[in-house]
């Protein structure tokens, strides 16, 4: 029925009029003459708002001209919030990296279910990281998480940094808890420093809890344990990640890191670990990783069954990891040993060889003798140190030499760094710590001669790996018929990396360096600076770790750790996701040495195994500090008695062997049998979301007092808040592939408000005449779309809804659908208005095919509220259980009591909300309407019925 028309003399009450200013209609609901003037409250449904408003801003329904603008800006806008409450995941299209079919596998699975609580297990080099961040990002975009910790072996932690920085554009605020003391000076002595930043990374050993230090009072332990452990655990985290995980099953649960990974677990309702090799071969250490994800579910090891365990793992196997196309991930690669003669003119560094060696042997003996082992740690570095190069020796025994002259007692080892961190740190970490250690009687005499060696052996010229080395790049050249071939070199040692980076340069090659000494920014730099116009990048382990270098596939390890393990992280680099060549990785030895028959022995016998248990490398399968002390006693027995070196080889890959095929007998506990579809990830990098933004944005602007110009691929958009952005872009793609560009995405507040509020269709408003490409001639009604509301206390969902009735009154679902995708792909063309009284009728019509169609879907709605509220009821039990059992280790009553106070009131105050959300309201509301054909009469039925059947 139609509304009350203006009267020639204003607006009456009930109106329904047209706001220009706001670009809506609104209805009168107040008017006033007040000194000759006319003023009017009028309601605007968009906002559910009343608002004063000049007779000069208010116009009747039927002077509204049609906009193309508005047309093609509500149905994106709509089309996009439709997706959003169709449970759309968000993380995809709101980060730079599009996910591929095991990563998106993964954000599937964990969002799956309100208790996200998994153990991330994909095979090595799969992208662990990338998952978590994608359910990171997914669980704050749903505003489910706000204070975010991650917890990260310390070599691990800029690594982590990097990634959510460049990949999702989170930052993750590195705390060392060293630095709290000091801090603590200035805040209150009761203050959780923990709080100060919502999203923390800290290294795994820096916050785990310490029962004892030599010469420490109870009130220093105390203290400690409270700033690094109590106060971390109580500091509220939504979501905790465990990267390595692992490693926090411990031997017993009475391990720090057990406790550690026990009480964080408690802490936070949202729990990711992530491991690649979550099960070491031992079911007791499994089972307290589980027990972190869901303590109930795994009582004893006999729970420890496939069944049990697959509801909380997240898996995929290299050998079925596909990318977007449907290929394999992996190229393959060729690994080879590179043996570097020794030429008369090498015969200096020759002895200085030997007489390190010889110094080695003597030196552990007298600490195994002695019971020393941090001087057994030193002598297997000094080790090393020879082979890699003149330069990193004799650095280091200017600084023992130093040390050895010193009248101060000599630091322990192991109060700088614990057995259990040791093997976590690369081989420059180890030296700085182990050359303070304490020496023993001669050893001085023996260093004064080793110096002297070393120095005159530098001066007699080039060391014979890097005169290896430069040959070996021209001939790469000349193979690969690229004279800018990039190479990248890694050593353990920062002088030898100084020695490479200056001999090389002197003949003409451009370096960038990497090592640990370097921040994220100058990391990045160099990076960059690799990507560009750098020839060779020099690298410590310490500055590789995180390095994505898919660009370069020839890497060359000048020096090579004993751990094999180590060796395949430094691959890792170029051997990743993304790799478009074969990679060649060149692994200098120097000929004629203990290490050359030991690599040798070694190797082939690693391919036996990778054959024998059907892996790509026992890398794959075993963790890298547990197999640390195996290589190091092989090697060390390889010095001490070079005969042995085949037998020793054996008994080491024994070891190897057991632990892999161990490995390998349990993979079966974590098998998560799963298809991956190529479709899925091109679904998401294809995904028009993105371009449905762009045109609510740049079409929608406008009518509110903005405006976007585009020149070229960007946009000049001025918003409605009077900003500007002067070079825009709505897609990752783009903004990967010029990072100079704005990207603007669904977290930008400005273009939320753009697509937020979509203005109402009302009775009596006239209706564009509109012809649509793609669609067929024959199709004549009135096309509407209908905004489905369910809205409680704190809440509202909605749904839209596309109806299509044609001039007899006969609806057709697929063809509505239909006619909303074109109206986002297509031209279209207004050729008309229709008038008041023809869009009175369509607009009843409209309407009463829009309550029947849309039960169903509200009914939905209902049904999706009510589940949610229950289980938002159990997730806000869960959280309050956990966060009162982590108060409850809090060591201070008066704070344990404050805090639990508080939970209990924020706990009450939250279930009192979901019980008011329990009364909700259903609303139908037209946002628009358009009259699809010709003018009416102009097309029959029967035209339409034709050609239904070709839309559905």
């Amino acid at each position: 029925m139609a509304e009350a028309r203006s009267s020639a003399r204003g607006h009456d009450i009930g109106t329904w009029c047209w706001h220009q200013r706001q670009s809506a209609p609104c209805r009168v609901v107040d008017r006033q003459d007040m000194w000759g003037e006319e003023i009017y409250r009028v309601w605007l449904p968009a906002k559910d708002a009343v608002v004063r408003a000049r007779s000069t801003e208010l116009s009747a329904l039927e002077s509204v001209e049609p906009s193309i603008e508005h047309v093609l800006h509500t149905a994106a806008a709509a089309k996009l919030l439709d997706a959003l409450e169709d449970n759309l995941l968000l993380a995809p299209i709101q980060s730079s990296v599009v996910p591929l079919p095991h990563q998106l596998y993964a954000l599937n699975r964990a969002m799956s279910q309100h208790r996200i609580r998994y153990l991330l297990a994909d095979e090595v080099g799969l992208g662990k990281t990338i998952e978590a961040g994608l359910i990171l990002r997914e669980l704050k975009l749903r505003g489910m998480a706000r204070r975010i910790l991650v917890v990260a072996p310390k070599g691990l932690v800029r690594q982590w940094q990097a990634e959510m920085r460049l990949h999702f554009g989170e930052k993750l605020q590195h705390i060392d808890p060293a630095e709290l003391a000091a801090f603590r000076q200035w805040r209150n002595d009761e203050e959780n420093l923990w709080r100060l930043h919502d999203q923390v990374i800290c290294s795994l050993d820096s916050v785990k809890p310490i029962e004892g230090r030599r010469g420490w009072s109870l009130e220093q332990l105390n203290n400690y344990n409270r700033e690094r452990f109590e106060d971390l655990v109580s500091a509220s985290w939504d979501l905790v990640i465990i990267d390595e995980s692992h490693r926090m099953g411990g031997s017993t649960d009475q391990v720090a890191r057990y406790k550690l990974g026990a009480a964080l677990a408690e802490a936070a309702p949202y729990l990711l670990l992530l491991s690649a090799t979550p099960h070491q071969g031992k079911t007791d250490q499994f089972l307290r990783l589980m027990q972190l994800v869901d303590r109930d579910s795994f009582p004893d090891e006999g729970s420890v069954t496939q069944d049990r365990v697959r509801p909380f793992v997240i898996r995929t196997e290299k050998r079925v990891a596909i990318d977007a196309e449907g290929r394999p991930l992996f190229k393959p690669r060729v690994t080879r040993l590179h043996a570097v003669a020794w030429q008369d003119r090498h015969g200096a560094q020759q002895r200085l060889y030997e007489a390190v060696t010889d110094y080695v042997r003597h030196g552990y003996n007298q600490a195994l003798a002695a019971k020393q082992r941090h001087i057994g740690f030193l002598m297997i570095l000094m080790q090393r140190l020879v082979t890699s190069s003149t330069a990193a020796i004799r650095t280091t025994l200017e600084k023992r030499q130093a040390l050895l002259d010193s009248p101060q007692p000599q630091a322990n080892l192991f109060d700088a760094a614990e057995m259990d961190e040791w093997a976590e740190l690369d081989g420059q970490s180890q030296v700085d710590i182990a050359v303070q250690a304490a020496g023993w009687a001669q050893e001085k005499a023996e260093v004064d001669l080793l110096l002297n060696l070393a120095r005159e052996t530098e001066a007699q010229g080039t060391d014979a790996k890097a005169e290896a080395l430069l040959e070996l790049i021209y001939k790469l050249q000349q193979e690969e018929n690229d004279p800018a071939l990039k190479v990248l070199v890694f050593t353990e040692f920062v002088p030898t990396q100084a020695m490479l980076a200056g001999f090389l340069e002197s003949r003409g090659f451009s370096i960038a360096l990497l090592n640990g000494s370097m921040d994220l920014d100058a990391r990045a730099k160099a990076q960059q600076a690799f990507a560009g116009d750098k020839r060779v990048l020099i690298s410590t382990d310490a500055g590789g770790e995180g390095l994505n270098l898919q660009f370069c596939h020839v890497i060359v390890n000048f020096d090579m750790p004993w751990n094999p393990m180590r060796l395949e992280q430094r691959i890792g680099r170029v051997d990743r996701i993304g790799q478009q060549h074969v990679v060649r990785a060149i692994n200098f030895v120097l000929e004629d040495t203990v290490e050359h028959r030991v690599r040798q022995v070694l190797e082939q016998k690693l391919a036996v195994i990778a054959e024998e248990f059907g892996v790509d490398k026992a890398s794959d399968v075993m963790d890298s500090v547990e197999a640390e002390p195996i290589f190091d006693e092989l090697f060390v027995h390889g010095l001490q008695d070079p005969a042995s070196i085949e037998k020793e080889c054996d008994a080491a890959i024994n070891q190897v062997r057991d632990k892999v095929a161990e490995a390998r007998k349990n993979s079966g506990l974590l098998a998560d049998k799963h298809a991956l579809e190529p479709d899925d990830a091109r679904k998401w990098r294809d995904h028009p979301a993105q371009f449905w933004l762009e045109r609510a944005i740049t079409t929608g602007l406008p009518a509110r007092g903005g405006a976007a110009v585009k020149s070229g691929e960007a946009w000049r958009v001025r918003w409605a808040d009077g900003s500007e952005s002067l070079r825009v872009c709505f897609d990752a793609r783009t903004a990967e592939q010029s990072p100079e560009l704005e990207w603007v995405t669904l977290e930008d507040p400005r273009a939320r408000a753009v697509i937020s509020e979509l203005p109402r269709w009302v009775a009596g408003q006239p209706l564009p005449c509109v012809k649509v490409g793609g669609l067929p001639d024959g199709i004549v009604g009135v096309w509407s779309l209908w905004e489905i509301s369910l809205s409680a206390p704190g809440f509202i969902r909605k749904r839209f809804l596309p109806v299509f009735a044609t001039d007899d009154g006969r609806t057709f679902v697929p063809t509505a659908k239909r006619i909303w995708d074109l109206l986002l792909t297509e031209a279209i063309d207004i050729h008309g208005k229709s008038t008041t009284a023809e869009s009175v009728a369509w607009f009843d019509t409209s309407t009463a095919a829009a309550r029947a169609q849309g039960e169903r879907l509200f009914s939905s709605l209902l049904e999706e509220h009510r589940t949610r509220l229950k289980d938002e009821r159990e997730r806000a039990r869960y959280a309050y259980d956990a966060r009162y059992q982590a108060i409850g280790r809090i060591g201070l009553p008066q704070v344990r009591e404050h805090r639990r106070k508080r939970l209990d009131a924020e706990h009450q105050a939250r279930m009192a909300a979901l019980d008011d959300a329990e009364a909700s309201v259903p609303d139908l509301n037209a946002v628009l309407m358009l009259r699809i054909g010709p003018e009416p009469g102009k097309a029959g039925l029967a035209n339409a019925l034709a050609t239904e059947g070709h839309l559905e």
